[in-house]
């Protein structure tokens, strides 16, 4: 079951979501029918992993944990047969967040370089051949539903985000060397795994704009600067913002209590350590904790895992309850702190967690963990429609994505379902694969290529 490629140009899916994290394709003829009986080119059994298919040329790359191996695939995109596989120890043994895995992270990759994260090892440089160009060990790393962010390539570097619950930064390593050009420290950012994306600034150089907890900032590529940021951000951001215009869109969500109308306050630390730290030794242990709010936000604020708070954690778990979900529109640049001047709206409905919004024929989609679907107006924030998808109930957790007048969406269950432009939610057709899914699809050459927890199909007409 294999065909000829269909073009002879270069795929568009190079990183995580395709063109600058977008999620939108060029091709054409892409098929809106498919399934393990029909359209179906190949398929390719796959260790476990949450990775989403990367392309370039005739190949397409992934990775994966094989019999605690962490490695790296590379397979012909037309035939489906593996070319290689590169494997890296897994050093750490931390259990993660369901939805996330030791092989989450997405390859970033050009004609002649494959760039991969794993969180239990580091960053790896492959050449085509599958020879390793360098590799630098990372972590371990503390981060409480685990880390997730993909690399991606700026010129002649690799800018990779680590955030986590201390110690987060954000880099930019020579896709050549393995060697650190620039490394900065992004104290705020406490949980969350966002990918960055690229803005080129009116003076033509280009910029890394990266969520976090709390903020979204812009970084100069070349040297790391931080040149401006907007606050008002969830305290949880893990996904990838997408660029319309001089506008990003960025959506975070934290826990109900971060809903409008749900809102906790919460004591100063000083307060509150005068009255319930019984045992007088400067901290707030669990028992100690007050019932603000449930046991979760014990564990999620303890950043060093002390198993107490401190003044300083107790700080942060004032600041993550006062934070709010929402997706934001909000005007690219500036200089400093532009949090009062740059936001344009925000709205505060089902907001996704995990899932990146996709601009697409001016309309803003985003779908949240639920499976409920917003499309709003890019430019007011009003929302078109709101709902689930027919015939595909359940939770989502791969991002949406669009291609030859079409979007795609994928169930954790397995489902993808093809819907019209136009924000009213028109479903054209539900393709099921009855099989976990977190992977975020990708497409080349009138293919669709959907990874699940068992395997990697290629479909074409």
């Amino acid at each position: 079951m294999s065909a000829p490629l269909l073009a002879a140009g270069p795929p568009d899916w190079s990183r995580f979501r395709g063109p600058n994290g977008s999620g939108i394709s060029t091709a054409v003829k892409v098929p809106t029918e498919f399934g393990h009986d029909k359209n179906l080119v190949w398929k390719l059994p796959l260790p476990q992993g949450h990775s989403s298919p990367i392309l370039q040329g005739d190949r397409l790359y992934l990775t994966a944990l094989r019999d605690n191996t962490l490695v790296t695939l590379a397979v012909d995109r037309g035939t489906g047969k593996i070319l290689w596989e590169r494997g890296a120890p897994k050093v750490s043994t931390k259990v993660v967040d369901k939805r996330n895995n030791p092989a989450s992270p997405s390859p970033a990759v050009e004609e002649n370089g494959i760039y991969v994260f794993f969180p239990d090892y580091g960053l790896i440089g492959y050449d085509r051949a599958g020879t390793q160009l360098w590799a630098m060990p990372l972590g371990p790393f503390n981060n409480i539903y685990g880390m997730g962010a993909s690399p991606v390539i700026v010129g002649d570097n690799i800018i990779l985000a680590c955030d986590q619950s201390l110690g987060s930064y954000v880099m930019a390593v020579n896709k050549r060397s393995g060697r650190v050009v620039w490394k900065v420290d992004r104290p705020e950012a406490k949980s969350g795994h966002s990918t960055p994306i690229v803005w080129r600034g009116p003076d033509r150089k280009d910029q890394i704009i990266l969520p976090g907890s709390f903020l979204l900032t812009s970084y100069d590529a070349a040297s790391g600067k931080k040149l401006w940021w907007v606050g008002g951000l969830s305290f949880e951001m893990k996904s990838t913002p997408v660029i319309g215009g001089d506008t990003i869109y960025v959506n975070g969500y934290g826990a109900p209590v971060n809903d409008p109308g749900n809102k906790v306050t919460v004591p100063l630390a000083d307060d509150v350590w005068k009255s319930i730290d019984t045992n007088g030794n400067g901290t707030i242990e669990k028992a100690e904790f007050p019932k603000y709010t449930a046991a979760f936000w014990f564990d999620a604020t303890d950043l060093d895992g002390s198993a107490s708070l401190n003044k300083d954690e107790w700080a942060y778990y004032r600041a993550a309850l006062d934070s709010e979900n929402g997706m934001l529109a909000i005007r690219l640049g500036g200089s400093g702190d532009m949090s009062d001047k740059a936001i344009r709206w925000k709205y505060q409905r089902s907001v996704p967690q995990l899932p990146s919004p996709i601009l697409y024929g001016r309309v803003l989609y985003m779908v949240n963990d639920n499976g409920i679907v917003t499309t709003l107006n890019p430019e007011t924030g009003d929302v078109i429609k709101q709902g689930r998808l027919t015939g595909a109930p359940g939770a989502v957790f791969a991002s949406p994505i669009a291609a030859d007048g079409n979007l795609f969406f994928t169930t954790e269950a397995g489902a993808v379902v093809v819907v019209a432009p136009g924000g009213d939610l028109a479903v054209k057709v539900v393709n099921d694969l009855k099989e976990e899914t977190y992977a975020t699809p990708a497409f080349a050459d009138g293919r669709i290529y959907v990874r699940t927890t068992q395997a990697l199909y290629a479909f074409g007409l």
